[in-house]
């Protein structure tokens, strides 16, 4: 079977990109490893200078370019990482770098964008629409396309993560790779596949966007909606991407948003590493399935570490009560003087720390001589919530706990 990329390209990009771009390093994750079952690795490319893998497959388009064609300037299309990947290297080597995105795309993302000294045109309201008006650019101003998936020297440049992984630890048994278009893994099936013929290689897309898991499977599920893996949020698989995704990769499975939260908040709390929604897919299809991967070598991507630090915050905050953590409780109470104090002084004894207090007292659920008090409080575990909210009962409060997963 003859592909589109094959691995003597991932060799020549590699060539091309030595000294260009980092070579980031793939080291054990003992924590994650415990959480897991699995013997977790993991490959740090959010250490690159725009804090994603875009760089490598960018660079080796742009190197592969004639003299015409630099002198020309190139278009791409991006809300995100590939933007500023091609931006970056186009400042670097001197072409001139048009970047097309959505007109709401989050201005730190457009002002890095034109940090790097690219013209930035917005316009539409999807990634779709960016898309064609980048095309329509292209042709009008005579650009050479950097598309930011589907072309054979962007694959060829993504392989070198594997091929890099690979030799750092040659015994990984899987590799979990995130699926956007499919650039990445593509270029990383091509490697690695070269250089272990037996290793397990498995896409990891978001349930909300599964595009390519539409393509192989041959279905329509829905591409839409909220996620906090936008990296990843594609519509449409490629056509080269699709091939070699096809031919290459041994599965590709789904994922929920729940689970990329978790996997964002261990690489920060356990890794201490910024990964983006994307960049998190594979430990979130670890976390999914960690019967599958028990006791296997498995090589994880942090493809990339762009993330709204509001974001990071508030996904902080969420695993923190899923965890019990942060608990809260409703109490129904009569309205005099001393009863907040008591409930203060019994929590403060069991060694709850108070977080936010809400009296109401305007309901026509309360009693006319009552009122009801919602009370946060952070606990050491959920064991330690338990502890807490028996010995209310026990010191006679008319509590109830309130539920996250209801509450929310």
């Amino acid at each position: 079977m003859t592909l589109p990329v094959t691995p003597a390209d991932v060799a020549a990009a590699r060539k091309l990109l030595d000294g260009a771009v980092l070579r980031t390093p793939t080291l054990p994750a003992p924590r994650l490893s415990a959480i897991t079952g699995a013997h977790v690795y993991v490959k740090y490319e959010n250490l690159q200078v725009t804090a994603s893998f875009k760089e490598r497959g960018a660079l080796t388009k742009l190197a592969s370019l004639s003299p015409q064609e630099r002198a020309a300037g190139v278009v791409a299309m991006s809300a995100g990482n590939h933007a500023q990947a091609v931006a970056y290297h186009a400042a670097r080597l001197g072409i001139r770098a048009t970047i097309v995105m959505p007109k709401h795309t989050p201005i730190v993302k457009v002002a890095a964008t034109e940090a790097h000294g690219a013209r930035v045109v917005l316009h539409g309201e999807s990634v779709g629409d960016a898309s064609e008006e980048a095309d329509r650019i292209a042709q009008s101003e005579h650009l050479v396309w950097v598309h930011p998936y589907d072309d054979r020297h962007v694959i060829a440049g993504q392989g070198s993560i594997a091929a890099e992984m690979l030799e750092d630890a040659p015994d990984l048994d899987s590799l979990l790779v995130p699926v956007g278009g499919g650039g990445m893994i593509s270029g990383m099936a091509v490697a690695a596949r070269d250089m272990r013929p037996d290793i397990e290689i498995v896409g990891v897309e978001t349930r909300l966007y599964p595009s390519m898991w539409n393509a192989l499977h041959q279905q329509s599920l829905p591409c839409e909606g909220a996620t906090l893996a936008e990296g990843i949020a594609v519509k449409q698989a490629g056509t080269l991407t699709r091939e070699l995704v096809s031919a290459l990769v041994s599965d590709v499975v789904l994922v929920g948003e729940p689970t990329i939260e978790r996997a964002v908040n261990l690489f920060l709390t356990q890794q201490k590493t910024l990964a983006e929604g994307a960049g998190a897919a594979g430990l979130a299809a670890l976390l999914a399935d960690p019967d599958r991967y028990r006791g296997r070598k498995v090589g994880l991507v942090v493809s990339g570490g762009n993330i709204d630090p509001r974001i990071v915050a508030s996904i902080m905050m969420r695993e923190l009560e899923r965890e019990e953590r942060i608990v809260s409780f409703r109490f129904s109470m009569l309205d005099r003087p001393g009863e907040l104090g008591i409930i203060a002084s019994l929590l403060g004894g069991l060694g709850a720390n108070i977080l936010e207090v809400e009296h109401k007292r305007h309901f026509l659920d309360v009693h006319a001589k009552g009122a009801r008090l919602d009370v946060t409080v952070e606990t050491r575990d959920r064991a330690h919530a338990d502890e807490v909210y028996r010995a209310l009962i026990e010191n006679g409060m008319d509590v109830v706990r309130v539920d996250w997963q209801s509450a929310n």
